[in-house]
């Protein structure tokens, strides 16, 4: 049997991850074509070191910058980063904090963006009994449209704080108040404009919802809602009264809504009229096409990554971004320019010979993100498994090998760290629904709120919507977190032609009970028929 290499795979350079029956590698069974290939090993990710080669970067910037930076920075304040990456079929987007992955999003440039985007379609069929609608959208599969999603206001979002309301008096659009009115508001045949929420995953077609968002850079308009709040993410007290006010200053048309994003904090009044005057236009623009378009039209898209860039994930704490592609460097400058102009300067193009990705230390980071085992420093594990119904995380002792006396530490310090790498990762790897972990067992009740309370914190900034339940007397903690797309991985990997995706391929004595068991079979069923004739 050939001895298995430690070579690492290169997923920056494929999209897609397949099997051949035709050749070997040093990672497969040599005396079985079809044997799966041994587990790749997982890699060791040295975050000390990752953060002194960031510091080292960080030093010799040029003079001007550090200056600049010492007077608008805080002494200890983590270092962080955008790196931008764009080849010939996908872009990527890398944040950084002090030098360790924390962020991770992948754009396929021949893919469209679908969440978010809104559509004009016709309604397929009512089903009473899902409470739901299938709209036809002029997608592979019809969109799926909860009656509760058709009700005008019905996502409220208990992180919102409503503190105005803009209702319209009288409205030309189709509403049902309730879900017993949708059938007759909304018959079959009859065109609605819906958004969607959730991507098609799988055999399932996109989620959509009628209640619409445009996000802008401080303010998300709602143009059917009718409500004004402010994000319960801004949490001091004069910062929320300051921008009671403002948002009752606002010039919004009747029946028209807008929540304040978390990166209006501390900002002039004329930052978010500027933002609303902008999602009027692209408002504006929707509408003509809704009144112009049959069904079914595709009305509006997110912008792609360098868009998203400049709109979502470049804010106040951000220190640097670096692109490596001049068109999109220059896109950048010019949609930074009309939102946030003072970024601009933060941003700088990569001309180096070097990968940006492996310049950063970025790739061996993403790598880890493909790997079922990831290690923690300790000498522990966490081993994580996606399946259809949810995320499986069990976090072993791995190569730990203490003592009795230091055995209750260990076990609180490893899972600690896993509930700490275990929030990274589902970022990273964008995963979603729900999620099982399965920790050291503990037996005294302190430490398991420890982990509880960690894995809170770790997760208090995760944009996703997410529910975190407290451990129970099985030791296993339970999180739902949103998800609007398929896991990276997903999008990475197909099933296996050989095992159907299973990981599992029959055993060699299992194939030779079975080939001979229809051998004897074939044999008496012969010896059947000649006896017949």
């Amino acid at each position: 049997m050939a001895r298995n290499t430690k070579r690492r795979p290169n997923y920056s350079k494929r999209r897609r991850i397949r099997t051949s029956s035709a050749s070997t590698s040093p990672e497969t069974n040599g005396n079985d074509l079809t044997a799966p290939p041994a587990e790749a090993k997982p890699i060791h990710i040295d975050k000390r070191e990752l953060r002194d080669a960031c510091l080292e970067r960080v030093k010799n910037r040029p003079i001007r910058e550090r200056i600049i930076s010492f007077f608008r920075r805080e002494p200890d304040k983590d270092y962080r980063e955008l790196i931008i990456n764009t080849e010939a079929l996908e872009r990527r987007v890398a944040m950084m904090e002090n030098g360790i992955l924390q962020g991770f999003d992948i754009e396929r440039l021949d893919e469209d963006r679908m969440v978010g985007a809104i559509f004009k379609g016709k309604v397929q069929n009512l089903e009473p009994g899902l409470k739901a609608a299938f709209v036809d959208i002029g997608q592979e599969k019809n969109a799926f449209l909860h009656y509760w999603d058709m009700l005008p206001g019905a996502n409220n979002d208990p992180s919102i704080e409503i503190v105005r309301q803009n209702k319209r008096k009288s409205s030309g659009r189709k509403e049902a108040k309730s879900v017993q009115d949708i059938p007759r508001a909304f018959p079959v045949g009859s065109e609605i404009v819906v958004q969607i929420t959730k991507a098609q995953i799988g055999s399932k077609g996109p989620r959509t919802t009628t209640n619409l968002s445009l996000p802008g850079r401080f303010l998300v308009l709602m143009p059917y809602a009718g409500q004004c709040g402010i994000s319960r993410k801004i949490d001091d007290k004069q910062e929320r009264s300051k921008l009671k006010r403002l948002i009752n200053t606002l010039n919004l048309p009747e029946g028209m809504g807008v929540i304040i994003r978390t990166a209006g904090q501390g900002k002039h009044e004329k930052f978010f009229k500027r933002d609303l005057e902008l999602l009027l236009q692209q408002w504006s623009k929707i509408e003509a096409k809704i009144k112009n378009n049959k069904t079914p039209a595709f009305l509006y898209q997110e912008p792609d990554l360098i868009g998203l860039t400049a709109r979502d994930f470049l804010t106040e704490d951000v220190d640097r971004v670096q692109v490596d592609k001049k068109d999109d460097y220059n896109k950048l400058i010019e949609t930074i320019q009309k939102i946030s102009p003072k970024f601009a300067k933060k941003v700088t193009f990569f001309d180096e010979e070097i990968p940006i990705f492996e310049r950063f230390n970025v790739e061996r980071q993403i790598e880890q993100t493909f790997m079922r085992r990831v290690l923690l420093p300790s000498g522990g594990e966490i081993v994580l498994e996606e399946t259809e119904a949810l995320v499986s995380i069990d976090v072993n002792t791995g190569s730990h090998k203490g003592n009795r006396k230091d055995g209750k530490n260990f076990i609180l310090q490893a899972n600690v760290e896993a509930a700490m790498e275990v929030a990274r990762q589902m970022r990273l790897r964008n995963l979603g629904g729900l999620v099982i972990i399965d920790f050291i067992d503990m037996k005294n009740k302190g430490d398991q709120r420890k982990v509880f309370q960690k894995m809170k914190g770790a997760m208090a900034d995760d944009k996703a919507k997410h529910n975190i339940l407290p451990i129970s007397q099985l030791g296993i903690m339970q999180i739902t977190r949103q998800r609007h797309d398929e896991s990276n991985s997903s999008g990475v990997y197909e099933p296996c032609p050989y095992c159907s995706g299973r990981g599992i391929v029959k055993s060699p004595r299992a194939v030779s009970i079975e080939i001979q068991r229809k051998i004897t079979n074939m044999v008496r069923c012969f010896r059947v028929e000649e006896g017949k004739e």
